[in-house]
Parts: structure tokens; sequence; C-alpha cells
């Protein structure tokens, strides 16, 4: 038994460390962006293109209606018969998205333009993403959202500013997104087997994902809300200054994310089978390692902010402020752990829907009373506000009910078996090369 926990732990820290690189490689190629962004065209251009951008993020986090969290709790559930019926899971949860999808872009056209199309690629792409995890698999997550999807936008977005086509830059970041679609599905077609739908498998999969569908559209909106009002209430050039200088929170989102991928479905083995105790070691284990990859970057942007906020112009530096805040507001939250996905991997998610509702209601009313008078720095309090909520209100939830804790006596035998861990894996490979040169 403990052979196969050191199994599953090794795969577990593998998969962690591999989504936070990919993670890490996003983040690096997304500021980038805005870098060339920023420098190639006034802020108001830049500004515009940011609000575009984050508007179509949040339709096709509304669109998505949730269902790869959804599909990845039905498939990892699945795994002990065979995974039979789950191709009938898949189609369940495609064919809404791709309606709301379509009905999304209909209706954003006027304002997404062009990029109002490529909604429905980015949505399937997701979900179908999302399915590859739930078999345990990390590779496709991390290769294609973590480094293919954002090298590759940076890639057509830097043509187009060289070429000053200000116009062309929602159409550039949108088009790596049918590689995303293309991939996944390839890599389902080996893991999915062919079986006949199930009866019921639609009202399962719904019923289980309905409430989160709400909870995951909030989130969406959640996530790039404030670059859309900050736009509304003051104007574009702001809205340019508030994305470069809170570009950095999507390193501590995506590698939240990235662990979040690969814990997510061996927490919910562990909670439907009642093991409160190998719940509560994963959620500590990520905890840890997500603290120990994040709070080294955010006290390193505190620190030189002032000089990498001017790398985007000399109109940004203005924004060291906003920076501050950001990265003391991510080292809280990052230190709580996962704590929504521990949640509704329990069931609970309804209660997490209430706590996003609480969340975005903060940010709301902060931003309407602080951005007019106060701007980007209005904006970063009321989205520091929202995550804040976001956090410690289900940390509480977990405490009461479950008696869950982010750090506690799992936290440093973590810490001693990924080192012992990683001492035996280099030894081992340094065996395998030496019987590799004896035998040359």
């Amino acid at each position: 038994m403990a052979a196969v926990t050191a199994v599953a732990d090794r795969r577990l820290r593998r998969g962690g460390i591999a989504g936070v690189l990919g993670a890490g490689c996003g983040a690096v190629a997304q500021f980038v962006l805005v870098m060339v962004v920023t420098r190639a065209f006034s802020p108001a251009d830049a500004g515009a293109f940011f609000t575009v951008t984050a508007m179509a993020l949040m339709a096709a986090g509304i669109a998505k209606l949730d269902a790869g969290n959804g599909l990845v709790f039905f498939i990892a559930r699945a795994k002990t018969y065979d995974y039979l019926g789950i191709s009938g899971y898949i189609r369940a949860a495609l064919v809404p998205c791709v309606v709301a999808s379509c009905v999304a872009g209909v209706v954003l056209y006027p304002r997404l333009g062009p990029l109002a199309a490529i909604l429905p690629v980015m949505v399937v792409g997701d979900v179908l993403l999302a399915a590859t995890r739930g078999f345990g698999a990390m590779r496709p997550t991390v290769l294609v959202d973590g480094l293919l999807v954002p090298f590759s936008q940076l890639a057509l977005v830097t043509c187009a500013a060289l070429a000053g086509a200000v116009s062309w830059l929602p159409v550039a970041w949108g088009a790596p997104y049918a590689l995303v679609a293309v991939i996944a599905w390839a890599e389902l077609r080996g893991r999915v087997p062919r079986s006949p739908y199930l009866p019921g498998t639609t009202r399962d999969l719904w019923r289980h994902t309905a409430p989160r569908s709400v909870a995951g559209a909030i989130q969406a909106v959640f996530q790039r809300l404030d670059i859309v009002v900050v736009a509304l209430l003051g104007g574009p050039a702001q809205a340019a200054v508030y994305t470069a200088a809170t570009r950095f929170k999507v390193v501590g989102q995506l590698a939240s994310q990235g662990l979040a991928q690969a814990v997510q479905a061996r927490l919910v083995s562990a909670l439907a089978d009642g093991e409160r105790a190998r719940a509560g070691e994963l959620y500590q284990t990520a905890t840890i390692w997500l603290v120990l990859l994040t709070w080294p970057v955010w006290l390193a942007y505190a620190a030189l902010a002032p000089w990498l906020l001017r790398l985007f112009g000399p109109t940004y530096g203005s924004a060291v402020p906003v920076a501050l805040v950001l990265a003391g507001t991510m080292m809280v939250a990052t230190a709580c752990g996962m704590v929504d996905v521990v949640l509704t991997a329990a069931g609970h998610t309804g209660t997490s829907l209430l706590n996003l509702v609480a969340a975005i209601t903060c940010t709301v009313a902060l931003d309407v009373a602080l951005i007019p008078v106060h701007g980007a720095f209005g904006a970063v309090i009321g989205w520091s506000g929202g995550v804040l909520v976001k956090n410690l209100l289900p940390l509480w939830q977990l405490h009461r009910r479950y008696g869950l804790h982010p750090f506690g006596r799992h936290t440093l035998p973590a810490l001693r078996g990924s080192a012992v861990a990683w001492a035996e894996e280099r030894r081992e490979r340094s065996d395998q090369s030496d019987e590799g040169r004896q035998r040359t």
C-alpha cells in the first residue's frame, strides 16, 4: 500500500510541477505580449485591444458552462469500471456549450468583430482539454494550453504589431485556439472507449454541473471584469495601464490552475471514497508547493515594479501602487491554497456559487465607488477585496465542515518526501546511465 501511495505522490508531484512550469512559461509569453502591444501602440489602442480580449475570455468562460470540470469529475470516478459510457458524457457536455458559444458570438459580434467567430472553437477546445485531465493526462494541457497557445499568440500579435495593423490584433490573438480543439480531440480518441449511450447520462452530468455552471460563469466574469469596468469608467488608456500593472497576476492564477489540474481528479476520488485524510494531505501538499513557487515571484515583482513597469512605456511607471497591492493580495490568496477546488471536489458546488457571488458583489461595489476617482488603483482595490472574499470564505467553510487546513502535519513531510523522491530519481537515472555505459 505504501508503494502505491509513493507512486501516486510521485505522479502528483510530476504532474503538478509540469503544470506550474507550463503555466509559468505561458505567463512569461503573456507578459511579453502585453509589452509588445503597449510599446507598439498608443495607450488608447492598447486598452481597446485588452478590453476586447477580456470580453472574449469572459464570454468563452460563461459559454463553456464549467462542463470541463464536470467531465473531470465523472471521468475520474469512471476509472473503476473502465470508463464505460464516458463518450456519452463528452457528447452531453459539448452540445450545450457549442450552442451557448454560438449565441454569445452572435450577440457580441458588434463588440468583438471577427473574434466572435472564434468563441465556439475556444469553448470546445477548453472542454475537450479538460476531459484529457480526467484520464490523468497532464501533458496535453501543459504543452497546448501552457506553451503552444500563448507562444503562438505572441508570435502572431508581434507580426501584427510590426505591420502596424491594430485592427488585426484580436484575430491574431484568437487564431491559435483552433489548434487546442484539434489536438485535444486527437488525444481523446485513443483514450475514450466506444460504448453505447447510457440512459440518464445527460441528466447526471448537468445535475452535478448546473450549479457549477453558474459559478463558472461568475468566475469567468470575476477574472476579467476589472479590465472592462476600468475601460468603461476610466477610459481605454487607464485600462491599458491597469492591464500592464496587473499582468503578473496571471502567474498566480496559472500556477494555481496548473496544480489544481494535476490534483483535482485525485481529490475527487479521495473524497468520493471517504478518504478525508488523503484529501487533506493532497490539499496541504499542493498548498506548500504553490507558496514556494509563487511567493518569490510576488516578492520580486513588488521590489522590481518601478523598473518592470517602465518596460511597457514611460507612461506606465505611475502604476507601482497597483503592483504592490497585487503582490500582497496574491500572496494571501496562494497561502489559502486551492480552496475552491477542494470545496467543489467535495460536492459543494452550490456553496462555491454563493462564495463567488459574494466575491464579485464586493468587487463591483468597490469598483463603482473607487474607479471614477482613483482609476487603475481603485480597480485593483476592488479586485483585491473580491479575491480575499473568494479565498477566505471557503477556507473557513472547509475548516468548519471537514477540519481541512492549507498547512498542517502534512506540510513538512511533503517537502521532505519530495526531496527524498527527487534524490531517488536522480540515483535511478544515474544507475541507468551507468548500466548503459557498461553495455556500450
